[in-house]
């Protein structure tokens, strides 16, 4: 992972032509879960690419066909992401990303059934600076927010919780008392590994390289009144601080984390958790959380 970068000390700045493109300056964080030794989730920069990856957790009990865990997988695909862009730095994040998971698959080896549904996978979120503009990549639920003109937005790929809430209804609709809770749980994760990289299901990085092409993606640029300011590349551990506690807004996000940095998120998440579990909706009471902050200069 590359080192986050800090904001110049004033007049230190490294001069710039007039004319060229912002500059991007950087800040990260990712922390495992409280009792957690090992981290699921990866942040990386390498050079204008920076991305957030959160690997899928495998719950006790199941098999993955796989030798390999989910914090493997992550640190894998975010080094085969940024050879791949490396390689071609004119290629879509949609054809890197393929290309990542497809040299990932080479490097299970023969001890793994790639073909298990419970294959290790991850979400995937992605932004690389090209000079005049900026590309992003959105597949599964690490969200991408968003500063643009001022006006704050969200990308985000619900396309797991659509399954997963479709599921709920389901299983809501059976007799009371029929299945038992462990059961459910049991059926629900059979049925959510059973619809990842499905046509009707979801899409997330695991061993088929297609699932690229199913993200969310899109260009924007960096100049002009609609030129995108700061952005922020969240796992859902994070992402949660709106989406779960409601503790602000998108845009109160991103103000959080401009003051206080990914950590400062990242500490008011794990207050929450603490302080108002009954919020929680997650299945389990706290995540690994992970953040990277871009903020752009204006060009001059």
């Amino acid at each position: 992972m590359g080192a986050p970068d800090r904001r110049y000390p004033t007049g230190t700045r490294p001069a710039r032509p007039v004319g060229a493109a912002p500059m991007m300056r950087v800040r990260s964080a990712s922390v495992p879960a409280p009792g957690r030794l090992e981290n699921e989730d990866v942040v990386f920069r390498f050079g204008p690419l920076v991305g957030v990856l959160d690997g899928a957790t495998v719950p006790e009990g199941f098999d993955t066909g796989c030798v390999h865990g989910p914090a493997w997988y992550v640190r894998h695909l975010a080094a085969r992401i940024g050879l791949a862009v490396a390689a071609r730095p004119a290629a879509t994040l949609m054809s890197s990303l393929a290309a990542a998971i497809l040299a990932v698959r080479a490097d299970h080896g023969l001890g793994c059934d790639l073909d298990h549904p419970g294959t290790p996978s991850a979400t995937v979120c992605l932004l690389r600076e090209g000079g005049e503009q900026v590309d992003y990549l959105v597949l599964c639920d690490s969200p991408l927010v968003l500063d643009v003109g001022g006006q704050v937005s969200v990308v985000s790929d619900d396309r797991l919780e659509v399954a997963m809430a479709e599921l709920r209804r389901t299983a809501a609709g059976l007799p009371g008392g029929e299945v038992d809770p462990v059961t459910r749980f049991r059926q629900a994760v059979m049925v959510q590994r059973e619809r990842m990289n499905k046509t009707h299901g979801y899409w997330a990085a695991a061993t088929d390289p297609d699932a690229a092409y199913h993200a969310l993606t899109g260009t924007l640029p960096l100049r002009g009144p609609g030129a995108l300011r700061r952005a922020a590349l969240l796992s859902d551990g994070a992402s949660c601080a709106v989406e779960q506690f409601g503790l602000f807004d998108w845009a109160g996000l991103l103000d959080v984390t401009a003051a206080e940095g990914p950590e400062g998120l990242i500490g008011r998440v794990r207050a929450a958790e603490r302080d108002h579990p009954d919020r929680l909706r997650r299945r389990k009471r706290t995540d690994d959380a992970s953040v990277v902050f871009c903020e752009f200069d204006p060009a001059d």
